[in-house]
């Protein structure tokens, strides 16, 4: 089978590869004499000092570069398909699936289900191993991938093909154990359905995995998301305050287990729980760095403590004491009370600066989606449209896809000033920028 063409998109200015006059375009043949098959294939590759590569130009001319250069130094490439390989999708119909509750005529990308190993390190994504051959598990093993982020839902395997809808689910649990075998870091993550399996059947797989430890670094519990559109799949309730409070006690339990028994917490409930069950977050040495910060676990707390390192080295002085404005920023209804306690702390400080907090409830997927990271642009359109805004408009940055100012809905940042007739600016996902977006 012919290996996929490997073609140069862009050269970093400055790089090596601009230097040996490598071009966009020009196709990247093999390295050392070894045909690439995908990304891993070429950073493996260039884990040597000493690299002979095999270029082809545009002109199909062919043209053999020996470099020397340092151990962990690039070549400065950039490919136009950053796995250099197809990407594959996820086989399994999940009674939870996210992609699944989707409403139609979306962009096309966002109902893409990827399950590639190869993702899961590159970008931390989580695969469900039910795609995983013997051959995939030899690469991983053998160019010490790590970490690899495994969905799990539950080592009960009859209840797993279930929840993922694939008779392979149970029994592709095995090969946990080659990765744990050969010390491949894994990460783990449950989405817990209610009835399904949380309560015993949630403790019986913390307790499975917890024998895994410390080859799993962590293992995260996330509340299923429920849109509006599940018309035709598997009935699923939501989780009311009491039922996040019996989670966390569970997490609660674990915890204090496996503290004693391997020297780590290892179980962490993802910010949905607390704020959900009206809780405080942990402090933030509970989180024993924030392991799996991507997958909300600690996110809020993190938040709050950048906030308070920065707002500590404030100093109030003639020249902002009387710092006056008028400003507006949106949030979703989970952190809304989180983010008016640290505006009342701002205005303790800074008491001319107005801060209208808008809490924009989920029009677009449904009222249960309540973290704000799903806001539509439609949506802050709509309920703000007759609402006094200030002179700007702050957004989070966790609203648009990646590098751009798009929001799920396709709306841009421009459409919503056009809209509302307002400056918007984009604040970075941490406190400290949260916090000088609004004294600047």
């Amino acid at each position: 089978m012919k290996n996929k063409e490997h073609i140069v998109f862009q050269v970093i200015p400055g790089s090596i590869a601009e230097e040996l006059g490598i071009e966009p375009g020009d196709k990247l043949l093999q390295i050392n004499g070894h045909e690439i098959l995908d990304v891993f294939d070429y950073h493996y590759g260039l884990n040597d000092e000493e690299l002979v590569l095999l270029i082809e130009k545009t002109d199909k001319s062919q043209w053999e570069f020996e470099i020397e250069k340092e151990l962990d130094e690039d070549l400065g490439i950039e490919f136009e398909d950053g796995l250099m390989d197809s990407y594959r999708s996820c086989t399994n119909k999940c009674i939870f699936c996210f992609i699944d509750q989707m409403p139609p005529n979306m962009r096309e990308t966002l109902y893409f289900k990827d399950d590639d190993a190869r993702l899961s390190f590159l970008q931390g994504n989580y695969i469900t191993l039910t795609n995983l051959s013997d051959e995939d598990i030899d690469r991983i093993i053998y160019y010490k991938l790590s970490p690899i982020n495994v969905s799990i839902h539950t080592t009960n395997k009859e209840l797993r093909k279930k929840m993922l809808n694939n008779r392979f689910a149970g029994d592709a649990l095995d090969k946990l154990e080659r990765f744990y075998d050969n010390n491949i870091t894994m990460n783990a993550q449950i989405v817990l359905c209610k009835g399904v399996n949380d309560g015993k059947e949630l403790e019986k797989t913390i307790e499975d995995l917890s024998k895994y430890i410390p080859v799993m670094h962590s293992l995260s519990i996330v509340p299923v998301g429920l849109t509006k559109y599940r018309q035709g799949l598997s009935e699923l309730d939501k989780f009311l305050p009491e039922d996040s409070k019996e989670v966390i006690d569970i997490v609660n339990k674990w915890q204090k287990i496996c503290l004693k028994e391997y020297g780590t917490r290892f179980v962490y409930a993802s910010d949905e729980w607390y704020l959900n069950a009206g809780l405080e977050i942990p402090p933030e040495e509970d989180y024993e760095g924030y392991l799996q910060i991507e997958n909300g676990v600690g996110m809020i707390r993190s938040f709050v403590e950048e906030f308070k390192d920065e707002y500590s080295k404030i100093e109030v002085d003639g020249n902002n004491k009387n710092i006056e404005k008028e400003i507006s920023l949106v949030t979703g209804v989970l952190a809304t009370p989180v983010i008016k306690e640290l505006v009342n702390e701002i205005n303790k400080k800074f008491p001319k600066i107005n801060v209208n907090v808008y809490t924009i409830q989920n029009e677009f997927f449904g009222k249960d989606i309540t973290v704000a990271g799903l806001i539509t642009g439609q949506d802050i359109i709509g309920q703000l449209k007759d609402k006094e805004l200030g002179e700007t408009l702050l957004l989070p940055s966790a609203l648009l896809k990646h590098g751009e100012t798009i929001l799920l809905d396709d709306l841009t940042v421009d459409d919503i000033e056009e809209a509302l007739k307002v400056k918007v600016t984009i604040v970075n996902d941490d406190g400290k920028s949260f916090l000088l977006s609004i004294i600047n």
